[in-house]
């Protein structure tokens, strides 16, 4: 699997649980990973066409976004988990840093679960942006370098 970028400066990977927007994000180069969430039962039934539909419809919408706003920005759907779709992103993308980013009350409710699950398994510095303000996860015992300014 060959890297998807190779530019230098600061890397952002963006978890897109939903539309929210990121009006002070800062990065030479944004990932944006969308992940197909699923209800239990869609996913149980393996009943994914609706939600990877969602998914690259919010990939399209933050894409779009981000690239009038910034430079360098690529995406893709990824995993119904959050989690194991940032460790395929990070396989092609070198992330600095990562961003879970959640408009609704749902999708804060999730990017705390995902940060959380997250920090446990990446070496990466994580942080909750939610209503274009971002929070810093809190940590779980791990030492991490603070964000290095992803979002401003």
């Amino acid at each position: 699997m060959s890297k998807v970028d190779s530019t230098p400066g600061l890397k952002v990977l963006l978890v897109a649980l939903d539309a929210a927007e990121l009006p002070g994000l800062t990065a030479d180069s944004v990932f944006v990973i969308a992940p197909a969430v699923n209800s239990r039962l869609r996913r149980w039934l393996s009943d994914e066409d609706g939600a990877r539909r969602r998914a690259a419809e919010r990939l399209e919408a933050s894409v779009e976004r981000l690239e009038r706003a910034r430079g360098h920005v690529s995406g893709r759907v990824g995993d119904a988990d959050p989690v194991l779709a940032i460790a395929d992103a990070l396989a092609m993308f070198p992330a600095d840093e990562i961003l879970v980013a959640g408009h609704t009350e749902r999708s804060r409710r999730l990017a705390r679960e995902v940060v959380e699950r997250a920090r446990r398994r990446f070496a990466v510095p994580i942080a909750v942006a939610a209503d274009g303000a971002p929070r810093v996860a809190p940590s779980t015992g791990r030492d991490y370098p603070e964000l290095r300014g992803a979002l401003a």
